[in-house]
Order: C-alpha cells, then structure tokens, then sequence
C-alpha cells in the first residue's frame, strides 16, 4: 500500500530521519523530518497552471506547531488552535527566505508549503527540522525548484562552535544563530549574539555551511528513489524578447534620467511617468505583458550605474551613509522616547517602564513563560506616502520588530538588576530603506533617554550588493529601491564591542566567505559612525528615571511570610494596594516588588509589609493603639497587625480596681514588649515606660514571692465525676 523512503543519519549527536511515501501522498512533495524526537511534517504543492495576471512568483509558506505534538491541550474556550503566534510566523519567514530565491524566474505557478510540528521533544526547536523538510518536500515534488538546501542552528559555548544545542545548552550560548543554503553557498542568516566580533561570526556562519553539508546529500539520496518528473517550465517566447528589447530602447533613456533625481518621491513620480510614456507606445496586447521587461529594465539601469560608475541613486558612494540626526525627550508624557531620522527612513520610538504584572505571558508548546522586554514594530502606510489598509499585526511588522528585539535583548540588564517591565513602541513615520535597523538605534536612545541601564548604545545598518559577472558592489546604508533590485539585503546590529544581531537574505544562488568579510567590515564602520551620531544627543544611560515612570522598590520576606503578606484569598495584599495605590508583586520565593510614582505611598506600602513580617523584640518600646479593653487588661496595637496585652498588674506599678481608671479604648500608650506566652502571644508593660516621653523607666516593683509550699503543694479540689444522661 506505501511505497515508503526512508534514510537516516547521525548528525549533531542526534539521529536525522527523512522519510516519504506514508503520509500526504495527494501532496506533490511530503516528507516527515524527525530530528531527536521532533517531528515536523512538511508538505509543498503547486498549482498546475500559473496564475493569470500575475508578474511574480504567489508562494506561501506556512509553519504551524499543533499543542499534541507537546502533549498540551490549548487554553481558551475553543481549546483548539488559533491565529499563527509570534513564533509560528517568524518561523514561516525563515523558511520562505533561503527558498525562494531558487525558483525558477519564469515560474508563476501558486505554490503553497505547509509544515506542521507533530513532535516536539523540548530539546530541540522544530525549526530546523521545518526548514530541512521544506527543502525535502520541494526537492521530490518535481516543482522547478533550484535546491535542495540545508540548514543548521549554530552555537557558542565556552569559546567553541556547537552544532545544533539543545534547549539547555542554547541557555549558555553567546549565540544563537541559524545559516541555511545551498552547497555552493549562504542564502540566509539569523542571529542573536552577546556583542561577538565579525571574526567569529562569519566563523559561525560557515561553520554551520559545513555542517549543513551531510543534510543536503541526505535529500539527495532521498530523492534518487522518491523524486517525481520534473515539470516543464515555459521559457520567454520570440515575442517576449522582442518586447523586451523594444521597450529597453523606449525607456532606457527616460528611466535613466529619473533615477538621477535624488528626493525620494520626485524621482518615483519621474519613473512612473517614463514607464507611462513606454506603455502608450506600445499595442494593448503589449501592454498586457509589458510590466514585466519593464520592471527588469529599471532593475538593469539601477545596477549597471553603480557597477560602472560607483554613483548610487542618491549620488553616494559604496560606504557613505546617509546623514543623521537624533533627538531625545520628544514626547513629555512618556517614560522614554527619540525620533531617529537616516536620510529618507525615521522612527518615532518610544520606551514604557512597567511591573511584573505587565510581563507579557508566552504559552509555547516548551511550556508558559514571561517576557518582560518587548519590541514592536509598526509600519503606517503614511510612511511610504500611501493611503493604505490598516489591521492586524502583518508578517512584516512581526520579522522586522523581532529583529530589532534581538539586536538590544543582549545589552540590556539583568532581571535583578533592574526589575521592570520594558515595551519599546517603534512608529516607522517614514520610510526609505532599513526601518528595521531605525528601529535598533531608535530603541537604544529611547531606553538610555528612560533611564534602562543598558550595557552599551546599540546601532544598526543594512548592507547591500550588486553582483553581476563582471563585478560586484557592496552598499552601505541601502535605500528602499537598492534592496528591491540588489541581490542582498544584509542587516548588522551591535555596540562598539562587537555584533548583537546579523540577519542575510541572498536573491541569487550564493555569495562568496570574501563577499561577507567585505560586507561585515564595511558593516562596522557604518556602525560605530552612527553610534558616534547617536552620542551627541545621548551617549548613557540617565541617572534617574522619569517622574512619569513608576518606581519599582524590592524587599525579600521569609517564605513562611507570604501566606501571611497575601492574607486569605488575597485579601491583605489586596488591601494594601487598594489604600496605597501601589502595584504589589510577590513571587514564590519571597521577592516582593512594590511599584509607584508616588515615593510617599511606596515607602507606606513597604512600612505596612514590613509589619507584616517582622517580629516585635523583647526589650523594645512602642507606641500604640487600645484597640480591646477586658476585666484583665487590654489589648494593644502596637506592631503593625499584630496585638499584645497589657494586663492590668503592667499598667501601673501600684495596684489598679479597674482597667477603664487608667486607659480606654482608642487611647494611644507606649508599651514594652516583655515576653511572649507559651502560645506565643506577645505581652507587653506600660508601667516600666514613661508615658510622656516614652522613656523606659526602672522596675522597682519587687519581685513577687513564691506562695508558701509552692504550686506543687497546694491542696487540689477533686473533680466532679461526669454525669451519665
């Protein structure tokens, strides 16, 4: 019934499995890709006819984990899959980048590839298992599809490369890094890293090459038994070349003349109108067809100018980057905020201090955790000067905030150092190139300006490159038009010490170790440039934070203590909230994180916890309240919530008839605390302390005599015998 392909083979300490032919076989490419105990099942289909009116390639790619590859069943009231998550999305665009670009340029055909996480061991990410299977489904599917390609996570544990760590040793890594390509070469790079040179980077980058290696010859022998024939791919027509040409010697001239305009919108206006003159020149069946040689012409004018001259569009050269201007405390209500302006490209970021409570929860298929950093990302049409639609949170808006949140997770201070919430907000309000990396620089003065201890200043820069065969250009600082028509968008973060994130996307096959060395070194001089731009308007973190900003103070209680911080059902923390308007956080080991902008109903909320805790000293004077008067004494408020008694022989030294003759309920009274009875009641004397002045005052009270014959002596009156009813 199945004609199953199997192969295996150990790689990274763990066993890689590939195997087709069992499930999904209406499917033109289905592979399960086991690695560990992690499946992922991956899927690819393309339609059989290309789609009408189109002149771009339709793909799809969809990653989606399902709970019971965990063994979890989802939260909520449907208790079933929703919208993709965070994670579900940033992993569908890592595995669209490196595979895309190896279509074939005349393929039109809506094409779809789905993955699905089925297992899940905990230890190792199903990502890479995604990006493998992705690969497999496509090499077997008959797609005209240029691969196969490999791809690998990369680690950097006590000063050595490590092949795909595991969850744990990913926890002690300065890197985290994922390379996926072809044989020949890189195609994409994701990275997180804690600040590490170029050197080991790019070290990184083709140690995880090489490893990727053994997993393409893996597809490969998969493929020589379960590949199908190749579909046919529909090459230009007579007609399509002749258009062509026809329409390069239309336009080339007008659309070389607009692009030496260097306002952004000006010269899109003058392109638009060259292209409008070429296509009033042509017949209607022309223009039918006639987007595509055009969009190919202005790629080719763009490119050959700066190969053969080094202008670019807005007359720099390869290195220079655009001019810059930083500005802090733009906003007077918010906690932390800097407009960032590169050229044509701005963000608005703004930075927000919070509690505990506003951690962000994360429900993974690795279990529930929080994230107290945040960084989003907005892109307004207004941006691009666009009336545009406005919704939900898009794929691109996710990717590039990501980015930017691993380019400053790795400077900013410890949990226990600084005990807040942060959320970073970057508003794209223009747009001409690298917004992402806007957003980089944006975050760093935005936090410096609140007042985060950050570790040091982070900027960003994307690279470019123009390769063609008889040479190639690498371009600092791209503009939005350089990555449409480059062949690479190249984006480098990090501090003055070293590379916090690198991110790769390659649209052609590969490039070359010597191409990223020149990219990463260029990369770095545009990076200490513009941190040296962003010091003159604030080079360190302030002091101090905003008025605005709540003020976080944190105090440990005994663990035996918390129950009696809480109170029942909550109930006392409750409370202390409701009359300080403070925010109360205690965690299960004691740490209690007492937040406001208001220093007086702060240090109220701590005194009020503190009494809670403590234990009232033998020996020490306080001042109360009566809060109980008996026939034996009173009882005396003097610790917080907690109460004692003063019996009526310690209210005066002589002898008192009655309670009520010496203090009444409501009075305030100085007392001494004396002792504590065996139950642990706390009893205290108002006679040895000067009710005035609250002085202690000596005892001259004689000590009282032993009755005679003792307590062991005294005749004891026999019991009652109990009655029978």
């Amino acid at each position: 019934m199945f004609d199953i392909v199997r192969k295996e083979i150990e790689w990274g300490g763990r066993t890689l499995t590939i195997e087709t032919g069992r499930i999904a076989r209406q499917a033109d490419g289905a592979v399960l890709v086991s690695y560990g105990e992690s499946s992922v099942l991956c899927t690819a289909v393309g339609q059989q006819k290309p789609k009408e009116g189109i002149d771009f390639f339709p793909l799809t790619v969809h990653y989606q984990e399902k709970t019971y590859a965990a063994g979890k069943i989802p939260g909520g009231f449907f208790k079933r899959e929703g919208r993709p998550t965070e994670k579900e999305v940033l992993t569908s665009r890592l595995i669209d980048r490196p595979i895309r670009p190896l279509f074939h340029k005349s393929y039109r055909n809506e094409t779809q590839i789905i993955c699905t996480t089925v297992s899940h061991d905990l230890e190792n990410d199903p990502d890479i298992a995604a990006l493998i299977g992705a690969s497999a489904a496509l090499t077997i599917s008959g797609l005209p599809f240029l691969g196969p390609i490999g791809a690998a996570r990369v680690g950097y544990v006590d000063g050595e490369y490590v092949l795909n760590p595991t969850a744990d040793q990913l926890a002690e890594s300065e890197l985290d890094l994922i390379v996926a390509g072809t044989a020949e070469g890189v195609l994409m790079v994701e990275s997180e890293a804690h600040e590490l040179s170029e050197e080991i980077m790019l070290g990184a980058v083709m140690f995880g090459h090489e490893a990727y290696q053994d997993v393409i010859n893996l597809i490969i022998s998969v493929a020589e038994r379960a590949a199908k024939e190749p579909r046919a791919v529909t090459e230009p027509s007579q007609e399509e070349l002749d258009l062509k040409a026809k329409v390069r010697k239309l336009g080339e001239a007008a659309i070389r003349e607009a692009y030496t305009e260097k306002d952004k919108l000006a010269r899109q206006e003058k392109v638009s109108a060259a292209k409008t003159s070429v296509m009033e020149q042509l017949s209607e069946e022309e223009q039918g067809i006639a987007s595509g040689p055009l969009k190919t012409l202005e790629k080719d004018v763009v490119r050959r100018d700066i190969i053969d001259t080094g202008n670019r569009i807005d007359g720099r050269d390869t290195k220079t980057v655009r001019p810059i201007d930083c500005q802090i405390s733009v906003l007077p209500r918010s906690h932390g905020s800097a407009l960032f302006t590169r050229g044509e490209t701005q963000g608005l970021v703004v930075a927000t201090l919070g509690t505990g409570q506003d951690e962000q929860i994360i429900d993974a298929l690795e279990g529930e955790y929080r994230q107290h950093f945040m960084l989003h990302y907005n892109f307004p049409p207004y941006s691009v000067g666009e009336a545009g639609r406005m919704g939900f949170t898009g794929r691109r808006e996710i990717g590039h905030g990501k980015l930017a949140w691993r380019a400053v997770r790795p400077v900013l201070p410890a949990k226990e150092d600084f005990p807040y919430t942060i959320r970073v907000v970057s508003e794209i309000t223009e747009s001409n190139g690298s917004s992402s990396m806007a957003s980089v620089c944006g975050a760093s003065l935005s936090m410096m300006d609140a007042g985060v201890p950050l570790k040091a200043p982070v900027a960003g820069i994307a690279m470019g490159l123009i390769k063609e065969d008889d040479g190639y250009a690498v371009l600092s600082d791209i503009l939005g038009d350089e990555d449409h028509l480059g062949d690479m968008d190249f984006k480098v973060a990090g501090s003055a010490a070293g590379i916090t994130s690198l991110q790769m996307d390659i649209k052609i096959t590969s490039i070359t170790p010597e191409i990223m060395q020149i990219a990463l070194d260029q990369a770095k001089d545009g990076r200490i440039h513009i941190l040296g731009e962003m010091a003159k308007s604030i080079d360190t973190s302030r002091n101090e934070l905003s008025q605005h900003a709540p003020r976080i103070t944190t105090m440990t209680v005994p663990t035996d203590k918390i129950r009696d911080v809480i109170g029942t059902g909550g109930k006392v923390i409750r409370e202390i909230c409701e009359v300080t308007g403070c925010k109360v956080d205690i965690d299960d080991e004691g740490l209690i994180k007492v937040a406001s902008s208001d220093g007086e109903a702060a240090q109220k909320a701590i005194d009020w916890i503190t009494s809670i805790v403590a234990e009232p000293e033998v020996g020490v004077i306080y001042t109360g309240k009566v809060v109980k008067v008996v026939d034996f004494g009173a009882f005396v408020n003097f610790f917080g919530a907690r109460d004692g008694l003063v019996h009526i022989s310690e209210l005066k030294n002589e002898r008192v008839g009655t309670v009520t003759d010496v203090i009444n309920e409501g009075d305030e009274v100085k007392v001494k605390v004396i002792g504590m009875d065996d139950r642990g009641k706390v009893k205290l004397s108002m006679r040895v302390v000067d009710q005035e002045t609250g002085e202690e005052l000596e005892d001259t009270r004689p000590p009282r005599e032993p009755r005679e014959g003792g307590d062991d002596d005294r005749p004891r009156r026999p019991r009652r015998p109990r009655r029978e009813d």
